[in-house]
Order: structure tokens, then sequence, then C-alpha cells
């Protein structure tokens, strides 16, 4: 029995929409309560076998609101007078199930055995509120118990993906909470069927840890089956779980835990990566793939291009960012070793071999940085022990010595220290600088960063290329010899003649000291210049750089991270990853300066520099020390003195000979090799006359007016318009390579039918920079739900989807249209 007090509610609530109520109260429970309940001026009709004059009264008054009670049986059929009015204006009663039907809107007879079932839901009005804002027209039994399972869990929608989202997300969490209220209202053995029927989950004594096995021991195989797309639905779910940022953590959690249950570690112990590489849900896999991967790199048994297919489907690694750097490494491994062994086995000429550094083997140094640092900087590094030691022998082995002694054998005709491929760097301020500032009104910005090899120099243009608005070309001076910072520093000066003190410090700039930022700064206030340490231009804010812009025409900006850490023992390990600090902080200067209104940018070195992850054999040094009548400074890579005697060991020029006045002789050890120090590092150096050491970058920057950044074109390339089974082929063209201004991009795809998804949503990343159009196709397959089933002869519309910036939202950039054409016995088989 109801409370009168929600009787009266209810009573109140129809009357207030209809002027006549019909009450059926069989048992006759509330007749003492009837004159009582408040009804205001409401005409109480009280049934008693007098149905025909009941009627004559309602339909001779059309004013006066009715409530006519009735207890006991209702004649049935044409024995009931009033039949047409109580089926134009309906009839009330007091039970719960009832009151409850008609408080929710819900009077289909079909809802009564629901909300008889789960009464206990009901007890609580804040359960009914929210259950009353989610039902909507036309919903059934069945979508009905959906929503009040939406409402236990706190699911976002009704589905069956959006109740075991939030259920394995407090399964993952170790909780029980959500689950636990669908137990207590009645409501587990109707999720568990739609697990069954549309999942086809299969166990007979279901729980959360069963089903979370069952999911992904399917997921391991791809879902197969022996029926066509048995288990297409719980693919599709699990896949948008999966590709989904938001459930990322819950997923690694979920995998971790399975991973141990399903003992997955021995079932892919004999398994060849290659077949493992599309599986990208477990940790394990991510294991196995990294140490075979990284096994047959190491004896190049595998090339760079297949290397770099299996890195980018491990991209989709549930685990990508634990392990991005490891793949990295290995990719750099990869592509190092393969040009290692590309060499050729002389250098023609000098001229040929700065060339050729600047076109191509630069790339060397430069995967040789970016594998060390990634190894260094990874959080495991046991993996990949054995391809470093591999990495590191062939490196400082084949290229530095072995390769180091043919670009020497080519340096061997030098006389003067000049080239025909490269102007001197003494020359900088003559061609890069006057050019641009001639005119009096033009400003300059050079921005100096002490020992940027020219491979950094080529990434931090390709950096600045990258951002929107932002040009940058590398270009090269031949280093000043020795190559050494207080000579490489003074030759970018403007001035006509360069002299080395004996003790190579400090260096003349047409008679002026050059050593120090302020020393610098009086040769520049020649030329309207000023000299600044990067630090300040970093710390400043920028309407004082803006001001500071005003004041000077020419700007020499000084920056030290490299060297800093490379010259000391204790830290040159650290090299590499100053050489990432570095970059990052001269990208911020170029935009600092940028945004101070300059518009002519240079960023350059004094030196490069030589690095070798590993210590040096003693072949590495010189055996016999320098002579002469003055040796006055001994460095790991040069010599200064007069009248030095010649050596086999080493290259000797007078300063004439190196574009330098005075009369103090240099010598250079040979090809890669060191003068033995004590104290002194040994893996980084400079001061000699290795290509590392002396092709010195020149990156000109300039800002535009447009932008000028996009994502790279993708392409649909539809090989049919029709689907005729649960699931679709699709392939999918890069239509050009990636580069600095085009660059990479992530697409997910889906079918629809209007706003509803009909398949799962596979995503795939286009980062290609092959001009080898063949290997810029990418495929893969969507498999329809079981939605797809109401849309047969219908069209759909294949949408390819890009990420919104910073959001977990995707918006559509091109499509596709295509017909369900599905037989009667594909249907029939699901």
């Amino acid at each position: 029995m109801a409370d009168t007090m929600s009787v009266r509610d209810a009573l109140r609530s129809r009357l207030a929409a209809k002027r006549v109520v019909f009450w059926h109260d069989p048992g006759g429970e509330y007749a003492a309560d009837l004159d009582s309940l408040d009804l205001g001026d409401v005409n109480v009709i009280r049934v008693q076998d007098d149905e025909f004059n009941v009627k004559s009264k309602l339909l001779a008054d059309h004013v006066t609101p009715h409530l006519v009670y009735r207890v006991g049986d209702t004649p049935r059929g044409t024995g009931n007078w009033l039949l047409d009015l109580e089926l134009a204006y309906g009839v009330f009663t007091a039970d719960k199930t009832s009151m409850l039907q008609q408080e929710l809107g819900l009077n289909d007879p079909a809802f009564a055995p629901v909300i008889e079932q789960h009464q206990k839901f009901f007890a609580a009005s804040s359960r009914k509120l929210s259950l009353e804002k989610l039902l909507t027209e036309g919903d059934d039994a069945t979508r009905l118990r959906a929503k009040m399972c939406q409402v236990l869990v706190k699911a976002s929608g009704n589905k069956l993906t959006d109740i075991t989202r939030e259920l394995l997300a407090e399964n993952a969490a170790g909780k029980t909470g959500k689950f636990d209220d669908l137990v207590t209202f009645g409501l587990d053995e109707f999720f568990w069927e739609g697990l069954a029927s549309i999942y086809k989950y299969p166990s007979k004594s279901p729980t959360m840890d069963d089903f979370i096995l069952w999911m992904f021991s399917r997921a391991i195989e791809d879902f197969a089956s022996a029926t066509p797309d048995e288990f297409r639905n719980v693919r599709s779910d699990f896949n948008s779980l999966r590709y989904d940022v938001r459930s990322q953590e819950m997923m690694t959690a979920l995998a971790s835990r399975a991973a141990e249950a399903l003992d997955v570690k021995s079932k892919i112990e004999h398994r060849d990566y290659r077949d493992l590489a599309k599986v990208t849900i477990f940790e394990e896999i991510d294991r196995k793939v990294i140490v075979d991967l990284a096994a047959a790199v190491a004896t190049q048994s595998v090339t760079p291009r297949e290397v770099s297919d299996v890195v980018r489907q491990r991209q989709e690694s549930l685990w990508k960012v634990k392990y991005a750097k490891l793949y990295a490494a290995i990719q750099s491994a990869s592509e190092l070793l393969a040009a290692i062994a590309g060499l050729p086995s002389a250098i023609a000429s000098a001229d040929l071999g700065l060339e050729k550094y600047q076109s191509d083997w630069f790339r060397i140094d430069q995967q040789y940085r970016w594998f060390t640092h990634a190894y260094q900087t990874a959080d495991f590094q046991k993996p990949l022990e054995s391809l470093k030691a591999e990495v590191d022998k062939q490196y400082a082995n084949k290229y530095l010595y072995d390769f180091g002694g043919y670009w020497q054998q080519a340096l061997e005709p030098t006389g003067d220290w000049k080239s025909a491929a490269l102007a001197p760097q003494a020359k900088f301020f003559e061609r890069h600088v006057a050019p641009v500032v001639k005119d009096g009104r033009t400003k300059a910005v050079v921005i100096i960063s002490d020992g940027m090899r020219y491979e950094v120099a080529d990434e931090l243009a390709s950096m600045i290329r990258s951002e929107d608005r932002f040009d940058a070309s590398l270009s090269a001076a031949l280093g000043s010899l020795p190559s050494y910072t207080q000579l490489g520093m003074a030759s970018l000066l403007p001035q006509s003649s360069l002299k080395l003190d004996p003790s190579a410090l400090p260096v003349l700039a047409d008679g002026k000291p050059t050593n120090g930022t302020a020393n610098r700064d009086k040769v520049l206030q020649a030329v309207k210049g000023h000299a600044i340490a990067a630090a300040d231009v970093l710390a400043m804010p920028g309407d004082e750089l803006r001001e500071l812009y005003k004041q000077h025409q020419i700007f020499y900006v000084y920056h030290d991270r490299i060297d800093a850490a490379g010259d000391k023992a204790a830290t040159e390990r650290t090299v590499f990853e100053a050489a990432e600090e570095t970059l990052r902080e001269l990208l911020l200067l170029v935009k600092k300066w940028t945004n101070a209104n300059a518009t002519n940018i240079l960023v350059t070195a004094d030196h490069g520099f030589l690095y070798q992850d590993i210590p040096l054999e003693k072949s590495y040094y010189v055996s016999e020390s320098p002579q002469g009548d003055a040796v006055t400074k001994i460095n790991r890579r040069y010599v200064l003195g007069r009248a030095l005697k010649s050596s086999p060991s080493f290259m000797t020029f007078t300063s004439a000979q190196a574009g330098l006045a005075g009369d103090i002789d240099i010598q250079i050890p040979k090809s890669i090799h060191r003068i033995p120090l004590p104290g002194a590092g040994t893996r980084y150096v400079h001061g000699g006359a290795s290509l590392q050491e002396i092709v010195v970058p020149v990156v000109t920057v300039n800002k535009k007016r447009k932008s000028d950044v996009r994502r790279v074109n993708v392409d649909l390339m539809p090989e049919t318009d029709k689907i005729t089974t649960g699931q679709l082929a699709v392939k999918l063209l890069q239509r050009e390579p990636v580069a600095d201004k085009i660059q990479p991009r992530q697409v997910r795809l889906g079918l629809y039918v209007g706003d509803t998804l009909i398949s799962d949503q596979p995503i795939l990343t286009f980062d290609s920079p092959s001009e080898d159009q063949r290997q810029r196709y990418q495929s893969t397959t969507l498999y329809l739900t079981q939605d797809a089933d109401d849309f047969n002869n219908r069209p759909v519309e294949l949408r390819l989807e890009e990420p919104i910036p910073n959001t977990t939202q995707w918006k559509s950039f091109s499509k596709g249209n295509y017909a369900i054409k599905r037989s009667f016995t594909t249907d029939f088989e699901f």
C-alpha cells in the first residue's frame, strides 16, 4: 500500500492535467482515507453499482473536476458503462508499481514487470530522479534496465560498452562498489545476459575477473573465431577502450593482470617478433619485440625499412610511452649501422669530403647521438646492452677511426688551411652579417652556441622549420685551426686579421683581445654591435628585450651548454644530454628574438667536436710528444709553439698557412688521435681537423607572415563501394613524405549512419618520410558492430578523423561513401 501523501500528490498531478480521474482500488484500501486526501475543489464520486448515473453526471458537467473512485472488481466489456470514459481519461491505481509507472510516465504494461522486479531500486528518490532524466520516448523494457544500470554505475550512456567501461575501470582500481550495486538491485543477471548475447561471453558462472581474462585471451588472437565475426561487438568495444586516451591507464592495469594470469610470456616465447608486432596490448610483447628486434639490428639481419615498419606498429602499443626511447634507439641504431656499412673505402679529395659530410655522412654522427641519448635516458638499458656494444664498436672503430683515416689521407696534400668547398670561418661577418646590415636600417642577431656541431644544427634547423611561419636554412663554414673556443669565437667577430697568443689565450682580432663577453662587446661596438650572454636574454622580460633591440644594430648572443659539459672529465658523458638542452634553448632564443621584432637571425658555432661513449683504446693516442724550439700550449687535440718539429703523428701548419697573423706554429694529431694528458677527459674532444670538428654550421632563420605548417595529406583508396560482409578492408595513402612543414597525421576511421557509429575505430599514424610512394600505403580492417544489421541496403559513411589539439576530441577531415549490401545468409549467421 502506497502512503497517502504519495497518493494525494499523484492524484493532484493527474487532476491538474485532466478534468476527470478514474481511480480503481479493488481492495478498498483507501476507502477510509478518501475524504481526507485534501484534493481541493474536486467532486468525489464513489461508484456504487450506479455506473450509468455516474456517466450521466460526468457528461452533463463539463466544468467541475471529478474523481471517480471504484472498489471491487470492475465489470468487463460492455458491462462497464464507464469504459469509454476510462479509455479516454485513463485509470489511476495506487499500488507501488502503478504509482511508479505513472510517476515516470511509463504507462505501457510491458514496464510493470521491470518495476515490480526492481522495487528496491526505486526506493530512493535520488535514483528515481536520475533515471527520470534519462528516459525518452521509445524506451522499452530492455532499455529501461540498461538506463537503470547506467544510473547505478554512473556511466555516460546506457549501451553495453558504457556500462562495461565503468565496471572495468572499477575492477582495474581494485574496487567492486558499482558491480555490488548491480547485484543489490537485481541487475547483475541483466548485465551478464548482455555480455552473453552481445559479446558472446560464454561463462555459466560469470565474474568480472573471468570476463576480463576471457576478453584479453580473445584480444591476443585479434578475436578470431570459428563463426564469422562471432566476436565483432566485443572486438569493436575493446578497441574503443584500447585507443581512447581516457581509458589507457585502466587498460594497462587490466592487461598487466591478464598477462600474468594467461601466462602470456611463455605463450609468445618461441613466436617470431614480426608476427607479434601488431599485438599492442601486452607489455610482455613489447619486451619480446624489443629484445628480438635489437638482436636482429645488431647482426644487421633486418633492414632499416623493416625496423621502421615494426617501430611504427609499436607506436600503437598500450606501453608506447614506457618503451618509446628503446624503440627510438633501435631505429637510430639500424640507420647508423646501415650507413656505416655503405661508407666508401676512400675519399677522393678534401673538398669532396667536406661536401659529402654536409649532405650525407653527418647523419651517422646524428644517429649516434640520438641512439646514445635514448639509451642513456631510457628506463631500461639491459635489453639493448648488446646492441649498444655493437653500435659503439662500429661507430668508434669503423667510422671515427677507419673512416677518419680516409679523411686524413684526403687532407695530406693540404698546404694552406682553405677549401674551395667552404668559406673560412674568419669570413663569417663579411659573408653573413655585413650584407644584412649594410644599409644601416636592417639589424642582425647572431647566436653562437659553443660546441654545436653540424649534425646538431641540422636538427635545430629542422625544429625551426617545423614551427609555424618560421624558415631556416643550413650552410657551413670551414672552422679555424686549431678548432678551439677562443679562436672560433674570434673568427666570428668583425676583423681583418687574427693572431694567436702563444698560450692560446687571448686571440687578438686586429690587435684587440677577444676573450670574454666584455672584450667581444668592445670589438662589436665599432659596428654598432652588442655582445650578451644567452642566459641574460632568456631571463629578460619581453618588453625589456624589445627595448634593447632598438638600441643596437648587431647582437652577438653567446650560448654555452655543449662545450661546458663536454670539456670537463666529470661531465663529458652528459654531452648528448647537453645537446638536447641546447636545441630547446636555441629554439627558445630564436622565438624570443623574433618576438622582440628581430627578422634576421643567424645561429652558428665556434667549433664542433668528437665524441664516443666508450673508453678509448691505446691506438687512439699519439705515441710521441710534440717537439720544437718552444712548445707553449698542449691540448688533447692541438699543440701551439714556435718552430715545431714535423712528425708523422701530426699535421703541422704555420700561422700563415692557417690564415692567421704571427709566428705561432700549430700541430694537429692526425685523424682522431689524442695527445695523452693527465686528468683530462678523453671521450669529448675538439681542436683538431676531423670533419666533426671543422664543418661549422651556419643556420639562417627568417620569420614569415603567413602560416605554412600543415598536416600530411591522407587519401582513402577505395577498392569497392559496397560492404558485403561483417568487415571492410580499407587502404589509405599518405600523399607525400613527412617533412618539416608537412607534419605527421594521426587518423581515426569509423563507419557511420548519421551520428550512429556502426564499426570499431582503428587509429593509424602517417609519418613516413619516404620518397617512395609504395612505402606510404597503410591498410586496416573495420569490423561492423551489431548495430550495422539495422542498416542493410542503406548508404553509410566512412569518416577519417584527426585529433583536435589539446583535447580528447576528434574532427572529420575526409570521408568516403559505401552501401551495406549483405546477404540474408550472412545476416542469419549473426
